[in-house]
Protein backbone atom coordinates (compact mmCIF):
# COMPACT_ATOMS: atom_id res chain seq x y z
CA UNK A 1 0.00 0.00 0.00
CA UNK A 2 1.58 3.12 -0.97
CA UNK A 3 0.83 6.58 0.25
CA UNK A 4 -0.73 9.23 -1.78
CA UNK A 5 0.74 12.39 -3.96
CA UNK A 6 -1.39 15.04 -1.64
CA UNK A 7 -2.33 14.54 2.27
CA UNK A 8 -6.38 15.23 0.96
CA UNK A 9 -5.73 12.30 -1.22
CA UNK A 10 -4.87 10.35 1.37
CA UNK A 11 -7.45 11.19 3.55
CA UNK A 12 -10.05 10.40 0.30
CA UNK A 13 -8.69 6.69 0.26
CA UNK A 14 -9.82 6.19 3.94
CA UNK A 15 -12.96 8.58 4.13
CA UNK A 16 -15.31 5.06 4.31
CA UNK A 17 -13.29 3.24 7.07
CA UNK A 18 -11.94 5.98 8.95
CA UNK A 19 -13.11 5.45 12.75
CA UNK A 20 -11.86 1.85 12.67
CA UNK A 21 -8.78 2.82 11.07
CA UNK A 22 -8.10 4.94 13.93
CA UNK A 23 -9.14 2.60 16.68
CA UNK A 24 -7.17 -0.07 15.57
CA UNK A 25 -4.06 2.19 14.49
CA UNK A 26 -4.08 5.17 16.98
CA UNK A 27 -3.48 3.86 20.86
CA UNK A 28 -5.69 5.81 23.07
CA UNK A 29 -8.32 7.03 19.90
CA UNK A 30 -11.61 6.71 21.81
CA UNK A 31 -10.36 8.12 25.25
CA UNK A 32 -8.85 10.95 23.24
CA UNK A 33 -11.92 11.67 20.96
CA UNK A 34 -14.04 11.87 23.82
CA UNK A 35 -12.08 14.12 26.06
CA UNK A 36 -12.53 16.82 23.34
CA UNK A 37 -15.87 17.35 24.91
CA UNK A 38 -15.96 15.54 27.81
CA UNK A 39 -13.09 18.27 29.58
CA UNK A 40 -14.96 21.12 28.74
CA UNK A 41 -16.00 23.16 31.94
CA UNK A 42 -19.77 21.90 32.88
CA UNK A 43 -20.73 25.64 32.44
CA UNK A 44 -19.28 26.11 29.35
CA UNK A 45 -21.87 26.65 26.07
CA UNK A 46 -21.36 27.16 22.68
CA UNK A 47 -23.02 28.84 19.62
CA UNK A 48 -21.07 28.75 16.97
CA UNK A 49 -18.34 25.65 16.66
CA UNK A 50 -15.33 25.10 14.58
CA UNK A 51 -13.91 21.24 13.97
CA UNK A 52 -10.34 22.27 12.66
CA UNK A 53 -9.55 19.61 10.59
CA UNK A 54 -13.19 17.32 10.93
CA UNK A 55 -12.75 14.12 9.13
CA UNK A 56 -15.55 12.22 8.54
CA UNK A 57 -17.31 14.52 11.39
CA UNK A 58 -16.88 11.78 14.94
CA UNK A 59 -15.84 15.32 16.48
CA UNK A 60 -18.96 16.65 15.56
CA UNK A 61 -21.05 13.74 16.78
CA UNK A 62 -19.94 13.86 20.13
CA UNK A 63 -20.43 17.89 20.20
CA UNK A 64 -23.72 17.60 18.89
CA UNK A 65 -24.82 15.66 21.96
CA UNK A 66 -23.64 18.49 23.99
CA UNK A 67 -24.64 21.45 22.08
CA UNK A 68 -27.55 20.32 19.72
CA UNK A 69 -28.37 24.20 18.64
CA UNK A 70 -24.88 25.13 17.58
CA UNK A 71 -23.79 26.19 14.42
CA UNK A 72 -20.79 24.41 13.25
CA UNK A 73 -17.87 25.18 10.58
CA UNK A 74 -16.41 21.94 9.54
CA UNK A 75 -12.92 22.45 7.55
CA UNK A 76 -11.06 19.56 5.98
CA UNK A 77 -9.22 19.29 2.39
CA UNK A 78 -10.53 15.97 1.54
CA UNK A 79 -13.59 16.55 -0.40
CA UNK A 80 -14.38 12.67 0.46
CA UNK A 81 -14.37 13.30 4.14
CA UNK A 82 -16.47 16.53 3.67
CA UNK A 83 -19.01 14.69 1.27
CA UNK A 84 -19.65 12.11 4.29
CA UNK A 85 -20.28 14.91 6.83
CA UNK A 86 -22.58 16.48 4.70
CA UNK A 87 -24.58 13.21 4.61
CA UNK A 88 -24.29 12.22 8.25
CA UNK A 89 -25.21 15.54 9.61
CA UNK A 90 -27.73 16.27 6.52
CA UNK A 91 -30.54 18.74 8.43
CA UNK A 92 -28.16 20.20 11.26
CA UNK A 93 -26.67 23.82 10.86
CA UNK A 94 -23.76 22.99 8.93
CA UNK A 95 -21.02 24.95 7.11
CA UNK A 96 -18.62 22.77 5.14
CA UNK A 97 -15.68 23.93 3.76
CA UNK A 98 -12.58 22.95 1.95
CA UNK A 99 -9.94 24.12 2.43
CA UNK A 100 -6.27 23.59 4.01
CA UNK A 101 -5.43 25.49 6.91
CA UNK A 102 -2.75 27.38 5.21
CA UNK A 103 -6.10 28.60 2.44
CA UNK A 104 -8.62 29.29 5.20
CA UNK A 105 -9.54 32.94 6.76
CA UNK A 106 -10.22 32.84 9.90
CA UNK A 107 -12.76 35.19 11.16
CA UNK A 108 -12.14 37.33 14.08
CA UNK A 109 -14.15 37.39 17.52
CA UNK A 110 -16.66 34.07 16.05
CA UNK A 111 -16.46 31.32 17.43
CA UNK A 112 -16.94 29.82 21.53
CA UNK A 113 -15.06 26.54 21.00
CA UNK A 114 -12.33 25.19 18.08
CA UNK A 115 -11.80 21.71 18.26
CA UNK A 116 -8.89 19.64 16.48
CA UNK A 117 -8.58 15.92 17.08
CA UNK A 118 -5.56 14.63 15.04
CA UNK A 119 -5.17 17.31 12.31
CA UNK A 120 -2.43 19.56 13.79
CA UNK A 121 0.25 17.06 13.67
CA UNK A 122 -0.01 17.83 10.20
CA UNK A 123 1.46 21.05 10.54
CA UNK A 124 5.24 21.76 11.14
CA UNK A 125 6.28 23.68 14.17
CA UNK A 126 6.23 27.06 11.78
CA UNK A 127 2.47 26.40 10.86
CA UNK A 128 1.48 25.95 14.38
CA UNK A 129 3.15 29.05 15.70
CA UNK A 130 1.37 30.42 12.64
CA UNK A 131 -2.27 29.31 13.13
CA UNK A 132 -1.94 30.09 16.92
CA UNK A 133 -2.33 33.51 16.89
CA UNK A 134 -5.22 33.01 14.35
CA UNK A 135 -6.75 30.28 16.45
CA UNK A 136 -6.55 33.02 19.41
CA UNK A 137 -8.26 36.05 17.22
CA UNK A 138 -11.13 33.24 15.55
CA UNK A 139 -12.57 32.55 19.42
CA UNK A 140 -14.79 35.05 21.51
CA UNK A 141 -13.72 36.20 24.71
CA UNK A 142 -13.52 32.95 27.32
CA UNK A 143 -13.99 30.97 24.29
CA UNK A 144 -11.66 26.93 24.47
CA UNK A 145 -9.45 25.14 22.01
CA UNK A 146 -9.64 21.56 22.58
CA UNK A 147 -6.99 19.63 20.95
CA UNK A 148 -6.01 15.92 21.55
CA UNK A 149 -3.35 14.37 19.20
CA UNK A 150 0.43 13.15 19.39
CA UNK A 151 3.00 15.23 20.84
CA UNK A 152 6.53 14.30 20.94
CA UNK A 153 9.29 15.58 18.80
CA UNK A 154 10.69 13.51 16.32
CA UNK A 155 13.94 14.56 17.19
CA UNK A 156 13.32 13.37 20.64
CA UNK A 157 15.66 10.46 22.78
CA UNK A 158 12.40 9.11 23.59
CA UNK A 159 10.85 8.98 19.89
CA UNK A 160 12.70 5.76 18.98
CA UNK A 161 10.85 4.15 22.33
CA UNK A 162 7.32 5.80 21.04
CA UNK A 163 7.20 4.27 17.54
CA UNK A 164 8.50 0.53 18.88
CA UNK A 165 5.18 1.00 21.41
CA UNK A 166 3.15 2.10 18.12
CA UNK A 167 4.47 -0.68 15.89
CA UNK A 168 3.19 -3.11 18.42
CA UNK A 169 -0.35 -1.73 19.02
CA UNK A 170 -0.60 -1.85 15.48
CA UNK A 171 0.86 -5.00 14.11
CA UNK A 172 -1.23 -6.81 17.12
CA UNK A 173 -4.51 -5.48 15.14
CA UNK A 174 -2.82 -5.91 11.46
CA UNK A 175 -0.64 -8.91 11.87
CA UNK A 176 0.22 -9.09 8.23
CA UNK A 177 2.23 -5.87 8.60
CA UNK A 178 1.09 -4.16 5.86
CA UNK A 179 -1.20 -1.45 7.78
CA UNK A 180 2.18 -0.43 9.75
CA UNK A 181 4.32 -0.19 6.82
CA UNK A 182 1.78 2.45 5.10
CA UNK A 183 1.34 3.90 8.54
CA UNK A 184 5.31 4.78 8.83
CA UNK A 185 5.28 5.85 5.22
CA UNK A 186 2.50 7.96 5.81
CA UNK A 187 4.15 9.55 8.91
CA UNK A 188 7.31 10.27 7.22
CA UNK A 189 5.85 11.92 4.55
CA UNK A 190 2.63 14.19 6.30
CA UNK A 191 3.33 13.94 10.02
CA UNK A 192 4.80 16.72 11.67
CA UNK A 193 4.28 16.52 15.67
CA UNK A 194 5.32 18.85 18.02
CA UNK A 195 6.15 18.34 22.11
CA UNK A 196 3.11 19.27 24.08
CA UNK A 197 5.66 21.98 26.28
CA UNK A 198 6.11 23.86 23.02
CA UNK A 199 2.80 24.50 22.23
CA UNK A 200 1.80 25.29 25.40
CA UNK A 201 4.65 28.06 24.75
CA UNK A 202 4.11 28.96 21.53
CA UNK A 203 -0.02 28.95 22.62
CA UNK A 204 0.48 31.27 25.58
CA UNK A 205 2.14 33.28 23.46
CA UNK A 206 -0.32 33.80 20.95
CA UNK A 207 -2.46 35.25 24.31
CA UNK A 208 -3.95 32.15 25.69
CA UNK A 209 -4.54 32.72 29.29
CA UNK A 210 -4.17 29.00 30.26
CA UNK A 211 -3.09 25.42 28.19
CA UNK A 212 -4.15 22.40 30.46
CA UNK A 213 -3.49 18.91 29.62
CA UNK A 214 -6.63 16.97 30.83
CA UNK A 215 -5.29 13.14 30.02
CA UNK A 216 -2.12 11.92 28.80
CA UNK A 217 -1.11 8.23 28.48
CA UNK A 218 3.32 8.93 26.89
CA UNK A 219 2.96 11.20 24.03
CA UNK A 220 -0.54 10.74 23.41
CA UNK A 221 -2.31 13.82 25.05
CA UNK A 222 -5.34 16.30 25.48
CA UNK A 223 -5.61 19.62 26.16
CA UNK A 224 -7.74 22.86 26.53
CA UNK A 225 -6.67 26.52 25.87
CA UNK A 226 -8.47 28.99 27.14
CA UNK A 227 -8.98 33.10 26.28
Amino acid sequence: MKIRETLAAEFDRFSNTYTEDMIRCVPHYLRLLSGLCDSLPEDFSARRILDLGCGNGNVMALLLERFPDAEYTLLDASPDMLELCCKRFSGENITCVRSYFRDYTFPEDYFDLVAACFSLHHSDSEEKQWIFPLLHKALKQDGIFTCSDLMINKSSAEHAGLLREWEAFVNANHPDREKWDWLTEHYEAYDRPDAYDDQKSWLLAAGFRYVDVKWREGYWTHFIAGK
